[in-house]
């Protein structure tokens, strides 16, 4: 099961891909960790990719493809693969098919967390972390019991991200929509796009995804 898993920063995109690597042993590949680990590796593509970077310049389509195409080198053919960050572009699209082509693959699914964008900026902006342990809060959501004092470890310091802030979020919604909107078509023609209310509870989401996933198999002719 090869999918494409979309949705904008905030819309729990990693939570769900986490989710799907434990229960069903798939392998999240995100181009950005994927071009970093290429290149501390030293393998044909990351060199070339480090070139690139070092002379201030952007990694070009066929560098990712190439990034893309060691990983999956590196896996067996049964191991699902989730696509994080790729493709952003029709042409990055005609890529991944190719580039599953050549190794006897197939995307199953692309499959889109639907956000508000109005809840959105809500979920985001009150979010803030234990400065000491990490545990994680909301303005909205999820106070500590005690104010000012962390549930898990007792720290009265606390700290939020600098960039979740409304006019950040707004912004990276537009660059989300604009980068989505030339690939959704292609998949949505071949009939393999869904969307699940990425708004709802961690459980519904995973819930609902699953279903997509479990679906498709029990389709799939049996031998």
């Amino acid at each position: 099961m090869n999918i494409i898993l979309l949705g904008p920063p905030g819309a729990g995109k990693g939570t769900q891909a986490t989710q799907l690597v434990d229960s069903r042993g798939m392998v999240q590949l995100s181009t950005g960790d994927m071009l970093r680990a290429a290149v501390k590796a030293g393998t044909p593509t990351g060199l070339k990719a480090k070139a690139v970077m070092e002379a201030g310049q952007l990694v070009s389509d066929d560098i990712v493809s190439g990034i893309i195409g060691e990983a999956l080198d590196d896996l067996s053919t049964d191991t699902g693969v989730i696509f994080d960050g790729y493709p952003r572009t029709a042409a990055q699209a005609e890529s991944l098919d190719e580039i599953l082509s050549a190794r006897g693959r197939t995307l199953h699914h692309v499959i889109e967390l639907e956000v508000n964008e109005d809840a959105l900026v809500e979920r985001i902006t009150g979010r803030f972390t234990c400065a000491s342990c990490g545990e994680g809060y909301h303005d909205s959501f999820k106070l500590p019991k005690v104010a000012g004092i962390c549930d898990r470890c007792g720290s009265t310091e606390f700290k939020r991200r600098p960039d979740d802030n409304e006019e950040t979020v707004r912004t990276r919604m537009a660059e989300y929509r604009a980068k989505t909107a030339p690939i959704l078509p292609i998949y949505e023609a071949r009939g393999i796009v869904s969307r699940v209310d990425g708004m709802a509870d961690m459980a519904h989401v995973s819930s609902a995804i699953a279903s997509i996933l479990d679906t498709s198999i029990l389709d799939r002719p049996q031998a």
